[in-house]
């Protein structure tokens, strides 16, 4: 782990400064800790703000840059304008990054940032991940993943630096909880933002609840099905449920999965 710490650390010293595509998680924590330990005085973190993540996320990014004490920006998108994304293709996800990195490559060039980078690590190029396509043509790099690190080694590191991301759990954009070829509105995002809500109010920590029509899919931890499967748990979601529109509530026996769900049928 030290050895691959060190190889991050030469790496980054090559470069003059730095805008990083900051979320918050654990992994783009890690990169901005590492970097304002290397160049603090030449470091931007930069949050995309749209309705693709939800407030708390975009909260809590701004909470951890302030901790960090670095320059922190969040720019705000309305990403459903755009529509090669709200018509939801295999290929959102590049056409998404496509828009958001391109205004983080544009408000780094106004401050004369020289070097992109995005906490992307070697398990993420394992997935399917159009994204991955756009911050490559952009010009981003992936200093994680190319210092060898994996979601665990993220994980161990940022616990031994103290890091308060370093459990944190993994989060994607609230559109992945659509499925691909049903269209993103609004309307969607909305009841699906507020039904992780309602399960993390619960006791919930690794969720995802996916937006199949009209029908509700949650996911949670393969440990903790027993538990909302429990008669008061489970009847006090199904009513808050339909008071957000879903006329059905599923729960998927399999667990959680930071995926995104299937094509759409319909």
């Amino acid at each position: 782990m030290l050895e691959k710490l060190k190889n991050l650390e030469k790496r980054l010293t090559e470069f003059s400064s730095f805008a990083l595509a900051f979320s918050g998680g654990a992994d783009s924590a890690l990169l901005l800790a590492v970097l304002k330990k290397i160049k603090p005085e030449q470091l931007t973190a930069i949050t995309i703000s749209s309705q693709f993540v939800s407030q708390s996320e975009i909260d809590y990014a701004k909470k951890i840059a302030d901790l960090t004490g670095v320059r922190h920006l969040c720019l705000n998108v309305d990403i459903l304008k755009n529509e090669n994304i709200i018509c939801n293709t295999l290929e959102r996800c590049y056409f998404c990054k496509k828009q958001m990195f391109s205004l983080i490559k544009d408000t780094a060039k106004k401050y004369g940032i020289k070097t992109l980078v995005h906490g992307v690590n070697l398990d993420d190029l394992k997935d399917f991940r159009p994204g991955l396509k756009a911050a490559e043509e952009l010009g981003f790099i992936s200093p994680l993943a190319d210092s060898g690190f994996s979601k665990k080694d993220i994980r161990i590191l940022s616990k031994q630096m103290g890091l308060k991301t370093w459990d944190k759990p993994s989060q994607s954009c609230l559109a992945t909880r659509i499925a691909y070829g049903d269209r993103i509105t609004i309307e969607k995002l909305g009841r699906v933002e507020e039904a992780e809500n309602l399960l993390k109010e619960s006791g919930f920590s690794h969720i995802r609840v996916r937006c199949l029509g009209k029908t509700a899919r949650i996911e949670v931890d393969p440990g903790e099905i027993e538990k909302i499967l429990g008669n008061n748990i489970r009847i006090d979601i199904l009513k808050k449920f339909v008071k957000l529109g879903f006329e059905h509530t599923s729960i998927d026996i399999e667990g959680y999965k930071n995926i995104s769900p299937l094509v759409c049928k319909q």
